[in-house]
C-alpha cells in the first residue's frame, strides 16, 4: 500500500501557506482569489503565484514563524512510523522540512520550492506539465503506484484523490467528492486514518 498525505490542512491543523500570506503578504486579495478559483477564471497555480508575489520577507523570518506556529494534526508521528507516507504538497520544501525537523521526523516529501525576493516570492514548481485529466499541473503525476491511499483536505487534492483506490477527506475535499458522488472516508485526526488502515 502506498500512503500519500497532503501537508497544509491535512498534516497541519491550519494551512501554513495561508498563515504566511496573512502574516507577511497581502490577505486582502484572498476573497478575490478564492472567487476566481471557484469560478474557474484562475488556476490553483495562478492563485498561489498571486498570493506569494505579495510576500517579500526574508526566508529565515518566514521559516521561524512557521516553525513556531505550525500545529500538526494528532496521529502524524504514528502514521509516519507505521506507514512511511509520501508527503505530496503544493507548499514548499523550505517550510515543510524545518517543521519535520522540529518534530524529530524524517519523511519523504515532494513539494515545490520558493525563491524569496524583496520584490515578491517566486514559486519554483515541482511539475510544469499539464495533467491529462484536469488540464492543470497537479499532484496526480507525482503519485506512486497502486494500491494507493490518499489523505487530503483541499482544492489541490482533488485530481489526485480521484486517482486513489481509497480516500480520506475532510473540509473542501470532502465537499467536492460528495458533490461528485465519489466515496471517501471522513477524518479529523490522523489517528482516525491510522486506525482505519490498521
Amino acid at each position: 500500500m502506498n500512503l500519500v498525505l497532503d501537508w497544509d490542512g491535512t498534516v497541519t491543523v491550519r494551512d501554513t501557506l495561508l498563515m504566511v500570506v496573512y502574516e507577511f503578504g497581502d490577505p486582502t486579495i484572498e476573497d478575490e482569489l478564492d472567487a476566481a478559483l471557484a469560478a474557474g477564471t484562475m488556476t490553483h497555480r495562478a492563485v498561489m503565484e498571486a498570493e506569494f508575489a505579495t510576500v517579500s520577507a526574508p526566508l529565515a523570518d518566514v521559516v521561524a514563524f512557521v516553525v513556531a506556529n505550525a500545529e500538526l494534526r494528532p496521529g502524524f508521528h504514528a502514521l509516519v512510523e507505521c506507514f512511511d507516507p509520501l508527503i505530496l504538497s503544493s507548499s514548499f520544501h523550505e517550510t515543510i522540512e524545518p517543521v519535520l525537523a522540529r518534530e524529530g521526523l524524517t519523511a519523504r516529501v515532494r513539494a515545490n520550492r520558493v525563491e524569496p525576493s524583496p520584490a515578491g516570492w517566486r514559486i519554483r514548481w515541482e511539475s510544469d506539465s499539464d495533467c491529462a485529466t484536469c488540464g492543470e499541473p497537479c499532484k496526480r503525476g507525482a503519485l506512486p503506484g497502486t494500491p494507493l491511499v490518499y489523505v487530503g483536505d483541499g482544492y489541490s487534492d482533488r485530481c489526485a484523490a480521484l486517482a486513489a483506490d481509497r480516500v480520506f477527506a475532510r473540509a473542501g475535499l470532502a465537499e467536492y467528492l460528495q458533490a461528485q458522488g465519489v466515496p471517501y472516508e471522513p477524518y479529523e485526526t490522523l489517528d482516525d486514518v491510522a486506525a482505519a488502515l490498521s
